[in-house]
């Protein structure tokens, strides 16, 4: 077993101080300071991976204490691309969880999450993976039992959710009420497609794979959608899921669909989710629809308002978001430091809706009928 004090005694070195590594390794436990926190990384066939990696790297208060993939060439292409010593890489889950992390981010395919969320789960270690939760509903549901059995937190991580766009419609629509109740959502996200756009092979190779992906950009590009509207609903299901896909390049796409559309009813609202490996750009905008105003974000920091008794759109800069909750891994850290609650964008609860919401889609495109979820 891998003590848990290698990971002070790695930053320390790396700064070439003497009078650091003394005051790391014997002082700071006396004086109280903080302890870096102990990333365990389990799969690395998602690209998302190597943005992870470089934001950890650039902290002074995260190591990445272990490397796991069942692949031994990605763990040592990863490992010496981000500098994690022999010793922290691994072809065994176990035998990296039998570390101790203080939390793992996965990066596996997303048929791959529910397999190590359960090990983790059994060693009480919390949990942040990559999105969709899961290619299914019933491995969605088993990872929120594992979780709840385990007493550990499982989130999600989307780009979207750390927008500060998203963050002030949030405030427009639930906190404030400025633009009444929501009758209509449109999320449109995309880009040209994963080979146009040049991603890492093994990560080309499970996204194409119906299996492992649980579909083409229906799963990958429609889960931005359903994550944001089931958040802005407040957790309200939708009653019924209608889905177009189609594949546009099959010579590139053969298994997966690269178009999807999807339509869901709510009791006083619809929502459009537009999933797209077709677009020429990459985009990842939102527009929310009230009885008396509409909120339309574009990407991060683009925000247009218009409320009522206004004559013309209104361009806003939204406030930036609190340290805690302003990227994935500051949130991981004070979820398990118990700094925050897991909720909203990132919560189990939202995310078991999202799978639901696209495995009805799935099924809806498969039969070309509406899917009424069942109450």
């Amino acid at each position: 077993m891998i003590s848990r004090k290698k990971p002070v005694i790695r930053i320390a070195c790396g700064l070439h101080a003497g009078g650091f590594l003394f005051f790391a390794l014997f002082l700071a436990p006396l004086l109280g300071a903080a302890q870096p926190f102990r990333i365990a990384i389990a799969g690395l066939v998602h690209g998302h991976v190597s943005g992870f990696l470089k934001s950890a790297k650039a902290r002074n208060d995260v190591v990445i204490s272990g490397l796991f993939d069942p692949d031994p060439a990605l763990v040592a292409r990863y490992g010496e691309q981000f500098g994690v010593p022999p010793a922290s890489r691994f072809t065994s889950l176990n035998a990296m969880l039998a570390t101790r992390p203080d939390a793992v981010a996965t990066f596996t395919s997303t048929a791959g999450h529910r397999a190590v969320v359960e090990a983790s789960a059994r060693q009480k270690i919390p949990v942040m993976m990559e999105k969709p939760l899961a290619t299914t509903l019933v491995d969605a549901r088993a990872m929120a039992q594992a979780a709840k059995v385990g007493g550990i937190p499982v989130i999600v991580n989307y780009e979207t959710t750390w927008y500060p766009s998203h963050a002030e419609i949030w405030r427009l629509v639930r906190q404030n009420n400025s633009v009444g109740d929501i009758r209509r959502m449109v999320a449109m996200d995309g880009h040209q497609g994963p080979k146009e756009i040049h991603v890492q092979p093994e990560f080309f190779e499970w996204l194409t794979d119906p299996e492992q992906n649980g579909a083409g950009a229906l799963f990958d590009f429609g889960c931005y959608g359903a994550n944001l509207m089931t958040w802005l609903m407040d957790g309200e299901r939708p009653l019924k899921v209608t889905a177009l896909t189609q594949t546009n390049k099959p010579k590139i796409y053969e298994d997966v669909d690269d178009e999807a559309t999807v339509v869901l009813q709510y009791a006083k609202a619809q929502g459009v989710i537009q999933g797209s490996w077709n677009w020429p750009f990459s985009r990842k905008d939102l527009e929310v629809y009230g009885e008396t105003g509409y909120a339309i974000a574009t990407g991060g920091t683009g925000l247009r308002v218009r409320l009522k008794d206004q004559k013309a759109d209104e361009a806003r800069t939204p406030a930036e978001l609190p340290a805690n909750t302003r990227d994935p891994i500051s949130y991981l850290m004070a979820i398990v430091r118990s700094k925050v609650a897991p909720s909203g964008l990132s919560s189990l609860e939202n995310n078991v809706v999202v799978v639901e919401i696209l495995e009805a889609a799935r099924e809806s495109a498969r039969s070309g009928k509406t899917v009424v979820l069942p109450r």
